[in-house]
Parts: C-alpha cells; structure tokens; sequence
C-alpha cells in the first residue's frame, strides 16, 4: 500500500484525491496521537487561500474536537507561522492546510510537532496507521458531554508572527525599492505590512487572492510579471513568495533571478564574515548548481549534500549543529531563527544583506555564476518501479557519457506530484535541451 505521507505532507486534488472525509479522520487520529494521558491537545490550524481551504479547515476541526483535542484556528497565515507559533504558545502540534505552489484545485495537509519542526517519519507513520484504522472500523475514544473538545478563532496570532519576522532583522530599509509578489497566496497580508513597517517603498502586485487566483502566473514559480515590474519600476529588487510562503527567490534590478543557490552563497558569506556559520558549513541538496559548489569552495566555505526536500536539509542542519541550508527552489532555512523553512525571513536576510552592502542587487548575483540546468517534468501514470527500469537506466546511462565531467544528469521523483523530474546540467544550453529530451522521451514511453 502506498506510502500517505509524502515528502510535504498528504496533498491531491481537492474533494477528489484529499477528501474532507480524510481530513477529518486526520484530524482526529493526529489528537489521538498527541494526547498523552487525557491531556486534551491544543493543535493550530491555519492555512492558505484556497477556495478548498475552509473546507479542509472545518473537517479537521471537527476531527480535533471529536478526539476531545481543542483546535485553535489561525485561519490564511503563512506555513512558517504555524511552526513558529505551535512551539511558542506550547500547543502539541500545528497543521497547515496548503499545496504549496501547487495550482489552486490541489490542496495539502502537513503537520508540525509542538516544538515548531516537521514530524519525523516515524510519527507521520504512526498517524497514518490510525487514519487507516479508523476508515476500517473507528472504535477509539470518543467524549462526549463537556469532554467533546473546543473551536477557538485567534486571528490575533498573524500580527504575533509578523513581530517576530521583523524581529529577525536590525536592518531598515528606508530609500529601497522594492517589487513584492504574493502569489495571491498567505503572505499577501503579512509581508506587505513588514516591509512597509521597514521603511521600503514597495509596490505589491498579486496580493489579491479569491480562492482560485493562487500561484495563477505568479509568485515563485512564475517570475515573469515580477520580472518585467522591476524593470518598468526601476526598483532595486524584486521578492516573489510562494503560495503559502514558506520559500521566496528574488529578482536584482536587471531582471536576473536570484534563487536559492544565491541565496545560500550570499547569506552564507554573510555569516561567515561575522564568525556565525558552525564549520563555514551550508546544508543543499543533489539539485544545487555546479556555480554553486564552486563559489562557496572559493570562499573558504564546505558544502553538505542531502536529498532533495527540505525536511531532509533540516535533518543534516540539527544533526550537525549547521546554521544554514536551503533548496534552489527558494526553500531556505535559518537554523538560529527558524524551525523551518519560512520565505518571509528568508526575504529579509537577502534584504539586508544587500542594505549593508550598500551596492545594486546585480553586484551580490555575480557572487555565484550559473551553469545552464535545466529540468524537464514528465507526468506518469506511476512512479512505482522507475529506478529498476531497465529501458530507462540505459538511457541515462548514456546521456552521462555524454557529458563526461562537463556535466550531470538527475533523474528522480516528484515528491508531490505524478511526475518523473529529469535535470541535466552543462556548459551548453542546446545540448542540454536534446539530452533532457532524449530522456524524457524514453520514460513517457514506459511509465506515460
């Protein structure tokens, strides 16, 4: 049986694959689980602006309350909040109702323990084999009387979370000009109010959401309006989050993209200068850029690899005592700030590492030079069995010695999504075009 859980919680297309009928029984067999001794949990409920998303809000509380747990709604807040917050007030755990960056029809259901981090695998396991056992026969305590649990609206708690973003930086940012992208997503309310607190002069574009205009040719995964905004404006940088805001990329004043990788080089120097990055060590992952690796290793830094997700950048950061490591996709994580990654904060470290430096955002993208990388989505029926496929294996095979050492090749799952992602990276964009193509086409063929 396949696995519920995937890399970022439990996600499908709404009221299809993610049911309200599964969110309840989420709901209800992560208060179970929380509940230790009649304890009767506080869980933190917030989520994005889906037009799906009042539904997943109502059958998760319900779910909550049945279980005897009181649910405490956050309602449209950023991810990152909800961590933050579940471990501020000592709630048992947090839920997000989010997709992500996902189009607006899908919808997601990810967890946070009480101390602000992912659950590890494990715990998600246990949670899962109780939602399973309850679709099968749901025999678990059930209260009643004045023992059925509570429904507490808190909208207060989004004002707590943007104090604490501007608290993670001494920087001001009167006289900078600024694009903000919301996404029509969960930061469209908090990061406009911070940066404005800052003293940016900002233009807001996609800070509208209804329901169905999340991520819609916009935010992170669509650059091209920010794009060409910075450029009509003339601002001095553009900041584009997420649907739910837990990563962000920017734009400098020319119109190049500054992602996670830079991100990662320019914050990490930062650090380092000040003696506060543990090993002169940043956590990536296997997607990171060749451009990448090198300009940290010219910088006296060391780069540790980890799978691609952030869940497992974080597992390498707390094992080792690191204080910084990210995804390219804009996933980054300040160990010493954060539990998790949070694209509000992240904006504000890029932000004021380019006011102290006093120089145009183009100046802090020439810190790390780009190899062409590009990646090809293919959607399957199943990712079942992809790796033993031999067909599949040769094709990349070949294409790797094509390349030689002027490149690589990365062929893995979407984590979310039915889709096989296939990445190659090289000095020639055309010639990387062919080999993703050439690729893509055998695994369409086998698994399409």
């Amino acid at each position: 049986m396949a696995r519920m859980f995937g890399t970022d919680g439990v996600r499908g297309e709404a009221n299809l694959e993610l049911t309200p009928e599964l969110a309840y029984r989420l709901g209800r067999a992560a208060t179970l689980y929380f509940d230790k001794g009649g304890s009767r949990p506080e869980i933190l409920i917030g989520r994005d602006t889906r037009i799906s998303g009042p539904m997943f809000i109502s059958a998760l509380a319900a779910g909550v309350c049945s279980a005897g747990g009181h649910a405490v709604i956050a309602g449209v807040i950023p991810t990152p909040a909800i961590a933050y917050l579940a471990k501020k007030h000592k709630m048992a755990a947090g839920i997000v109702v989010s997709a992500s960056h996902n189009p607006f029809g899908d919808n997601g259901i990810k967890f946070f323990g009480g101390d602000g981090y992912k659950l590890p695998d494990e715990v998600e396991d246990e949670i899962e084999d109780i939602v399973r056992r309850l679709g099968d026969q749901d025999d678990f305590y059930r209260p009643s009387g004045h023992l059925v649990g509570s429904l507490n609206y808190r909208k207060e708690l989004l004002q707590e979370y943007i104090d604490y973003v501007l608290s993670t930086t001494d920087v001001r940012l009167d006289g900078m000009k600024i694009v903000l992208d919301c996404a029509n997503g969960a930061a469209y309310e908090a990061m406009p109010t911070i940066l404005r607190s800052l003293g940016a002069e900002l233009t807001v574009i996609h800070n509208e959401p209804d329901g169905v205009n999340i991520n819609d040719a916009c935010g992170s995964t669509h650059l091209e309006s920010l794009i060409r905004k910075v450029k009509e404006s003339g601002a001095n940088i553009g900041v584009a989050h997420d649907g739910d805001a837990d990563r962000c990329l920017c734009v400098d004043e020319k119109g190049n993209v500054i992602d996670g990788d830079h991100m990662l080089v320019l914050c990490g120097l930062a650090l380092k200068e000040k003696g506060a990055l543990p090993g002169d060590t940043i956590v990536t992952t296997v997607m990171a850029n060749i451009g990448f690796h090198k300009a940290v290793k010219a910088a006296g830094g060391r780069v540790e690899v980890t799978k691609v997700g952030d869940r497992y950048v974080l597992e390498e950061m707390r094992a080792h005592g690191y204080a910084l490591g990210g995804e390219q996709s804009g996933h980054i994580i300040f160990g010493n700030l954060a539990t998790t990654g949070d694209g509000l904060v992240t904006a504000l470290q890029v932000l004021s590492v380019l006011k102290r430096s006093g120089g145009p955002a183009s100046k802090l993208t020439a810190m790390m030079k780009s190899y062409p990388q590009l990646l090809v989505n293919v959607e399957v029926k199943s990712k079942d069995g992809w790796e033993e496929n031999a067909a599949i294996r040769k094709a990349i095979e070949a294409e790797e010695t094509l390349l030689g050492e002027n490149g690589r090749i990365l062929v893995r799952p979407s984590g979310t999504e039915p889709l096989i992602r296939v990445m190659a990276e090289g000095p020639e964009q055309g010639q990387l075009e062919e080999i993703c193509q050439r690729i893509a086409d055998v695994v369409r063929a086998e698994l399409g």
